[in-house]
């Protein structure tokens, strides 16, 4: 059974942060994504899209901006209209060994956790990583995860399900579908591999949103640590048609199966006593203003 462990999100302000689309069959297009991906070729139809950066240590602009938190989130202060939605996903802390050169060559998996890859909906947007920093405590990472030593779908997210809420107004609606972590397009290996690929080889285009990953963290100095957020579920219809506001609870759960069921999660969420729930790691973020 995964080890639960405390993750002090103080400690990641030197990693990188990286995250993965369209990881998961159908997210993309719930969220009026895949048309930005038009002039991607992935490897298959089941291969994610490519890579983003989220965070870069010390990048001048948007990216370096340490964005992570665990129970809030900034609301845009540059628009209040904007359409800002929930990802649930698995974030994976990761250890990085590099060549000589500054390639990444290895990825090591040490934890997973709760994660929310908060985003602006701005249709057209050129780079993706425009709608996912526009403040600190734009992510979110919960303060308690698994401890694991691989991404495999046989092995550390075996047991493992993601399950989203949103409580608005004391009442709590499901906003992701609650799926299993082995249910990501690519995990184990398969995953570790094709990232490694991407930081060799993605270099982005003024024709993709996608942006050479690699050489921006060879630029950040070739940080240690890296938080990947590995693909977001599928949204329910109220998910996909409802987005935030001001004064609503992002709820993000990441648990093992084999102690709680999706029904049991609810519950608890239902009582406003999640934070009671065993092997789980729980992210709860109230939407402040920015």
């Amino acid at each position: 059974m995964p080890r639960v462990i405390d993750i002090a999100l103080h400690n990641l302000h030197q990693a990188a942060g990286i995250g993965v689309a369209g990881n998961f069959a159908g997210h993309l297009e719930q969220a009026g994504e895949a048309a930005d991906f038009v002039n991607v070729v992935a490897e298959s139809a089941q291969a994610p899209k490519g890579i983003f950066p989220w965070h870069m240590p010390g990048r001048d602009g948007y990216l370096g901006v340490f964005p992570l938190s665990a129970d809030a989130i900034t609301w845009p202060e540059r628009d209040h209209d904007v359409d800002l939605q929930i990802e649930p996903e698995v974030g994976a802390i990761c250890r990085l060994t590099y060549d000589a050169g500054g390639r990444v060559t290895a990825i090591a998996p040490e934890a997973v956790a709760a994660f929310n890859d908060c985003s602006i909906r701005v249709a057209g947007a050129p780079k993706i990583s425009q709608k996912k920093n526009w403040a600190p405590a734009s992510k979110g990472l919960a303060a308690r995860g698994f401890a694991v030593a691989d991404l495999d779908p046989a092995g550390g997210l075996a047991t493992l399900r993601i399950a989203c809420f949103l409580r608005r107004d004391g009442v709590v609606h499901e906003y992701g579908i609650d799926s299993p972590a082995r249910g990501y397009s690519y995990a184990g290996s398969t995953l570790v591999d094709w990232i490694i690929e991407r930081l060799a080889n993605q270099q982005g285009s003024p024709d993709t949103p996608l942006e050479p990953v690699g050489q921006y963290l060879r630029d950040a100095g070739c940080p240690q640590q890296v938080v990947f957020g590995i693909g977001a579920t599928r949204y329910t219809a109220f998910g996909e048609a409802n987005y935030l506001r001001p004064g609503d609870e992002s709820i993000v759960i990441v648990y093992d199966e084999r102690v709680t069921s999706p029904a049991a999660v609810a519950a608890a969420v239902q009582a406003g006593d999640e934070g009671s729930l065993p092997e789980a790691s729980v992210l709860v973020q109230v939407v402040r203003p920015g």
